[in-house]
């Protein structure tokens, strides 16, 4: 293999970092609000309820804006400038939260973000898959360790800085660095045309989109994906919501264990996402997508068992590894049963379906926790994830990319 990549080559490797830092900050600040998210609670006397209506009110702007996003990706050519602007908007709502002293006005903030994060994946996703036709599994989970990374350092770093400062501080100080990583993300990535210049294939008319996603609707791999990633988010989030929740309240630990915590369970996300994206390239997306619902199934059910004891802190790595695995190997087998001139449509439905589990399984899990206790969501958790498996089941095998 030669030492020096070709020139071509060599670019495509600096925009896959490039999206992959742009990806870490669009998690950065969604992963510090979970850790707040107790002391928020706490300070605004909120139930369970209230605090998993938080994160709804966020994924169902999410749902909302996540078709049109994946419209303005596949009419618009400057797929660099709608990465930037995505990561501007992820991260200044997060400001004004820091200024809210009301439960409306933090419902009202934390809309603004799921708006923003819905330009991200439509944009980002199928440009790296066009980019590696071959390598969709490996070049996206590298692209998800990105997320993964700033899913885990920020509860570290917003959990120390908590042991001096209060949640409102933290917030006001914590928004500085991501400005600034931002505003050199729209100095590298906002004039910057991705892949191939735009021709007029590359740039579709509104009736021509509205023509070829009927057809879209219609593609049944498209279909049971989308729904069941929409109980595979229900999962996440909710676990994200009160797992940090669990950990504060119930077995007592401070902020930065509580960090420490969330930074084990990303971390392992973290180690998975390549391996199961390189061996889905190599024996086969569902084979690998199967195996890892169901051992994060099993995984949520010992931690039931488990509560309130050193082994349930342990199992949280564990589930880990296995839950956030499957993210790029769901997002390679929709990209391989979809039209390519589509990518960004195919995305923005997929990571629309998701937004409305991710919508309705906090707000059901608090519910659940206000009537059962916290420990059984765990219970709940389980069950979604195994549902989400069942349409894994029946979905077919990607064969070959589709013509549009």
């Amino acid at each position: 293999m030669s030492a020096v990549l070709p020139a071509s080559r060599a670019g495509a490797w600096r925009e896959l970092w490039l999206i992959t830092i742009g990806h870490a900050l669009t998690h950065w600040y969604p992963a510090t609000f979970y850790l707040l998210l107790p002391l928020i609670g706490n300070e605004l006397g909120l139930s369970y309820s209230q605090i998993g209506l938080i994160i709804t009110c966020q994924y169902i702007a999410s749902a909302v804006a996540n078709v049109p996003g994946g419209v303005m990706v596949d009419t618009i050519g400057r797929k660099g400038l709608l990465m930037g602007i995505s990561l501007f908007w992820v991260g200044f709502p997060y400001l004004l939260i820091g200024f809210t002293h009301t439960y409306v006005m933090l419902l009202v903030c934390i809309s603004l973000v799921g708006f923003g994060n819905s330009l991200w994946h439509p944009t980002a996703i199928p440009t790296l898959g066009q980019r590696y036709p071959d390598r969709k599994g490996l070049v996206l989970s590298l692209h998800g360790m990105g997320g993964n990374v700033g899913d885990a350092i920020a509860p570290l770093v917003i959990g120390a800085a908590l042991a001096a400062f209060s949640w409102r501080q933290v917030v006001v100080m914590n928004v500085l660095p991501g400005l600034v990583v931002a505003l050199l993300m729209f100095v590298f990535l906002g004039s910057m045309r991705l892949g191939a210049k735009t021709s007029s294939a590359d740039v579709q008319s509104l009736h021509d989109y509205t023509k070829a996603v009927r057809q879209l609707f219609r593609n049944r791999a498209l279909i049971l994906l989308s729904t069941g990633s929409t109980f595979r988010s229900m999962t996440q989030a909710a676990l994200t919501t009160f797992l940090p929740v669990y950990l504060a309240n119930e077995m007592g630990y401070s902020p930065f264990v509580v960090g420490a915590c969330l930074f084990a369970l990303q971390g392992a996300g973290f180690a998975a996402a390549p391996v199961a994206g390189h061996l889905s390239d190599r024996v086969g997306r569902k084979t690998i997508l199967m195996g890892s619902m169901a051992t994060t199934a099993l995984v949520l059910v010992a931690m039931a068992f488990a509560g309130g004891t050193p082994l349930f802190v342990a199992l949280v790595a564990l589930l880990g590894f296995f839950l956030y695995a499957n993210r790029p190997v769901i997002q390679a087998w929709l990209l391989e049963t979809t039209p390519k001139n589509l990518g960004g449509s195919s995305i923005g439905i997929l990571f629309g379906a998701q937004a409305i589990g991710a919508a309705v399984g906090p707000l059901l899990a608090g519910m659940v926790a206000d009537r059962h206790g916290l420990l059984s969501t765990f219970y709940f958790l389980a069950l979604t994830i195994v549902v989400a498996n069942f349409f894994v089941v029946f979905t077919p095998k990607a064969a070959t990319t589709p013509a549009a």
